[in-house]
């Protein structure tokens, strides 16, 4: 413990492993980190096959599948995901009867709003692979199902990866708006720690190394990624 200029004293006690408080403490906050990851990663995994969807309509012949993946977009990428939260969980009850779990209620939305954003990401991969790889497929046989998944999609993968490693961390920091409805993740169980402890500024800056700690994880994770496929700075040299 010690003062700091503004008088104030720091508690790092309740957050001691070497204390049987602390432990305690420490065992309840550390617990989020499943929940976080979890919903996380699970909204991502959705996101990407709904974006991968949307963006094919993008870029799609058809007017109608163009404008409708535009609206797509523009509709959830304009909407704050703490709204649409709230919406689904309170709101979507009232109008329909339907009530979904905080679980199920946060991933619905993170998935949905984060797929608007991943969309661009893959639209703009399809777009930057030449035409006349399409057509080098087609002359050796190959159908557009197969066309697009043993030769398009492989480099559109390689080409958006760091993006799309940028998202899922943009998920992971945007699923701790999840808690406003009772979600037990990183920052709700530190909110309700706080609540008990009274310590907010040892607490939350606790919640701040947990968020620290689990980006630099999943970035590292990405940057390998990144090595083994070939798509990093050195990689394209």
């Amino acid at each position: 413990m010690g003062g700091s200029g503004s008088g104030y004293t720091f508690a790092w006690y309740i957050l001691s492993p070497s204390d049987a408080r602390g432990q305690a403490n420490l065992s309840f906050l550390l617990q989020g980190f499943w929940a976080t990851v979890s919903i996380s990663t699970l909204a991502m995994l959705i996101s990407l096959v709904i974006g991968l969807a949307v963006a094919l309509m993008g870029i799609a012949k058809r007017r109608w599948l163009f404008l409708a993946s535009r609206v797509y977009v523009e509709f959830f990428r304009s909407i704050p995901l703490l709204v649409m939260i709230l919406w689904v969980y309170y709101g979507l009850p009232a109008l329909t009867g339907v009530q979904f779990g905080v679980f199920v209620t946060g991933l619905i939305c993170l998935a949905i709003s984060d797929s608007a954003f991943t969309s661009e990401i893959f639209r703009a991969g399809l777009q930057s692979i030449k035409v006349g790889q399409s057509e080098a497929a087609r002359s050796l046989g190959l159908k557009p199902f197969q066309t697009m998944r043993l030769v398009i999609l492989p480099q559109v993968v390689r080409a958006v990866l760091p993006a799309l490693g940028n998202q899922y961390v943009y998920v992971l920091k945007m699923s701790s708006l999840v808690s406003v409805i009772g979600f037990q993740e990183l920052t709700r169980r530190a909110n309700e720690l706080t609540l008990s402890e009274f310590r907010p500024l040892e607490i939350y800056t606790f919640l701040v190394l947990e968020y620290l700690a689990l980006i630099l994880l999943v970035s590292w994770g990405v940057r390998v990624m990144e090595r083994r496929m070939g798509t990093g700075v050195h990689g394209r040299n």
